[in-house]
């Protein structure tokens, strides 16, 4: 069986069983034990596991990964996703980033842009931008959170609401199977869903190791978005659903 497909099924087998040992794979695809620790480690990298010991279990859907573990996490995809966005963006325009390692490398991506409007509530955005003097950075009000820099509560969402701007990057923590976008923080999705209505365009990029990914708090569904970014095909029966929606889909290689 390829890698792939073997994957696959594991990530199958522990969703519907919740746990399983790394003797019953070896058993189960008639595989050596280091190829199944091997998978387990690549699955448990892309946060689609958790590895445990003599085994693997699903992700928390109630606690996200830290968040210097979930920056190094697929790096190199997420700057050619924010590249492939931030070409949708032209000169003068004016947007909200999000919360988010994802959103983070837009900010980064945009730097090559010029006199450019942004509201946002991720502290780490806002330093990246401040490098552009032609910028104008406004930022939300609100409770700074420690261990990522975001910036929630009742100020920050009144603060969003105020504004009606271009462009709204969007930041989230997975995408269920059938289309519904997930986050870990009711307080946060609560700013994601006013950036969402105040923005003319809502602009979501997002590796390929966000779907199926849990998480507790329903923020929307995809079919809200404008223009999703992503770096793998979709599942055939979501594609069909943001064709009917005529959210624009782009595959980045």
């Amino acid at each position: 069986m390829k890698q792939t497909l073997r994957h696959q099924e594991i990530l199958d087998l522990v969703r519907s069983k919740g746990y399983v040992s790394t003797d019953d794979l070896v058993v189960h695809f008639d595989v050596s034990p280091q190829t199944i620790r091997r998978d387990l480690n690549e699955l448990a990298a892309e946060n689609k596991i958790r590895r445990q010991h003599g085994g693997a279990t699903i992700p928390s859907s109630s606690v996200n990964t830290a968040y210097d573990a979930r920056k190094a996490m697929q790096q190199e995809a997420k700057n050619k996703l924010a590249q492939a966005l931030v070409a949708h963006i032209p000169d003068g325009a004016t947007l909200f980033i999000d919360i988010g390692t994802t959103p983070e490398a837009v900010a980064r991506a945009l730097l090559n842009h010029q006199d450019l409007r942004i509201v946002t509530n991720n502290l780490n955005a806002a330093s990246i931008l401040m490098a552009k003097e032609d910028f104008r950075i406004i930022m939300a009000g609100g409770e700074v959170r420690n261990r990522d820099g975001g910036i929630m509560g009742e100020a920050t969402l009144d603060f969003i609401s105020q504004f009606r701007l271009d462009f709204g990057i969007l930041g989230i923590s997975g995408i269920d199977h059938d289309g519904s976008l997930l986050d870990f923080d009711y307080h946060e999705v609560r700013v994601k869903q006013a950036i969402m209505e105040n923005s003319r365009s809502v602009m979501l990029a997002v590796d390929h190791t966000k779907f199926g990914r849990s998480a507790m708090v329903n923020l929307g569904d995809i079919s809200q978005v404008d223009m999703l970014f992503t770096n793998a095909p979709l599942r055939e029966a979501l594609h069909a659903r943001l064709q009917d929606s005529e959210t624009q889909i782009e595959i980045v290689d």
